[in-house]
């Protein structure tokens, strides 16, 4: 009994010291990447740009002012609203393999979890917005509420798909990440599969962006339309932690992005065998693999485009994205057949 206990309490120990250091090392990462973004899109778009350790100092600035609640505002819930996103989104990094390593929880929840906790920040969002009594907010609360349920039915049925067709090659819960990457969905399929994930990859590119909430969905803040939307009357410790939360988020989504269609480790093709080397190597060959996905799904576009109407980013997920991951799904199981 008491080598169990023991067992147990040394479990937990690594467990919570190991998740603060993958929220320390994600925000951090998920920083880095926010200032590299801005950098690019500067240049793309024929300006200087801020420096690349902006939203660093943008963090320290955050923490030297003050939080302030408007008056009307409903105190404890427009208090809580950013303590909630940011520990959801923390919680969002502890279940996607990260730096190739397997999820520090992923034996305690699998991607259907990931699929509600990356709704919590969101949630989080909309609470604050409505809670501070101010009508920009309330209006990008109802805007950020309309995208949510929006790109929810494409990441959805792109999940959905990847696991049944793991199901098929193992007896394994398919929903695990860990059985994900264990079996990449590009070694599933031929070539009338391929191309269904190919379309199944299209739509989760776009949703990624509106769970990022970066140009063009970024309907919800349209600094020029409602003056920042559900963070307008936010400010200090309150405003940097959903800062936090929504650099978290972006970077665990993007993760996810490379869980499910890039899991591959760099050291077993190349020959490293010894555990220290090919761990620096995968987590390397993580982070280009995120900085890669990054330019793509979020830097890229965002870079070339203007902000949708709400009415048109709603049409985009819940008709464009549906029928192109539907499309995906089809063509994986025509595949199956053949």
């Amino acid at each position: 009994m008491n080598l169990l206990g023991d067992s147990l309490l040394q479990d937990v120990i690594v467990i919570i010291i190991g998740s603060g250091i993958v929220v320390i090392i994600g925000a951090i990462f998920g920083m880095l990447y926010r200032g590299i973004d801005r950098k690019l899109v500067a240049h793309m778009q024929g300006r200087v740009g801020p420096p690349i350790v902006q939203p660093f100092r943008d963090m320290q600035k955050l923490l030297m002012k003050e939080s302030i609640i408007p008056r009307g505002a409903i105190s404890w819930l427009f208090t809580a609203a950013p303590l909630l996103a940011i520990i959801s989104s923390s919680v969002l990094l502890l279940y996607i393999p990260l730096f190739g390593q397997p999820a520090l929880l992923g034996r305690y929840g699998d991607v259907i979890l990931v699929l509600y906790l990356l709704i919590v920040p969101s949630l989080a969002f909309v609470v604050g917005g409505f809670a501070s009594s101010s009508p920009y907010a309330t209006v990008g609360s109802q805007r950020e509420m309309i995208i949510m349920m929006s790109y929810e039915l494409p990441l959805a049925v792109v999940i959905m798909a990847i696991a049944w067709k793991v199901s098929q090659v193992t007896t394994a819960n398919p929903f695990l990440m860990s059985t994900i990457g264990s079996y990449p969905i590009w070694n599933l399929v031929g070539p009338v599969g391929s191309a269904g994930v190919i379309l199944m990859l299209i739509a989760l590119v776009v949703v990624t962006i509106g769970e990022a909430a970066k140009v063009p969905f970024d309907i919800a803040e349209a600094e020029t339309e409602i003056a920042g939307g559900l963070l307008v009357e936010y400010s200090g410790r309150n405003l940097l932690m959903f800062y936090l939360a929504d650099v978290v988020k972006a970077f665990a989504m993007v993760a996810l992005m490379v869980a499910l269609f890039i899991p591959y480790n760099l050291s077993p093709y190349i020959g490293v065998q010894a555990a220290f080397p090919a761990g620096i190597i995968d987590a390397l060959f993580f982070l280009v693999k995120v900085f890669v996905v990054m330019f793509f799904s979020i830097t890229l576009i965002r870079a070339v485009m203007a902000r949708f109407k709400i009415t048109q980013a709603s049409g985009v997920y819940v008709i464009a994205m549906t029928a192109i991951a539907l499309a995906g799904m089809l063509l994986i199981w025509v595949d199956s057949m053949i």
